[in-house]
């Protein structure tokens, strides 16, 4: 699963091959070997590769399908799959809602 997801979000971020070889220390062979899940890499490039890529590791292993962020500290809200672009919409502007309310609070 790991070198699906790290084809996929490697592809997404415009890198080659060779480029996020040069990030990990490593060959562009190793990471076509990670990609074709022919070897798997190292913990630690496991956290190189979810803080640049902004995925959990949990992601990156295939043990969740969400993208969730690897930096804790970006809150996310959790949409139902079976949502309707517009209820996505919905919420989306409740959020901004919430967030000018919170902004333009005045103290009684």
């Amino acid at each position: 699963m790991i070198g699906e997801r790290l084809q996929e979000l490697r592809k997404d971020f415009g890198l080659s091959q060779e480029d996020l070889a040069k990030i990990l220390g490593v060959s562009h062979y190793t990471v076509s070997s990670y990609e074709c899940n022919r070897s798997d890499p190292d913990d630690k490039s496991k956290i190189i590769l979810a803080k640049l890529f902004d995925v959990s590791v949990d992601y990156m292993l295939g043990l969740i399908d969400e993208p969730l962020s690897f930096n804790r500290e970006n809150r996310s809200v959790k949409i139902p799959k079976d949502f309707s672009e517009k209820d996505f919409e919905d919420v989306s502007r409740f959020i901004e809602f919430l967030k000018y309310k919170s902004e333009n609070k005045t103290e009684d």
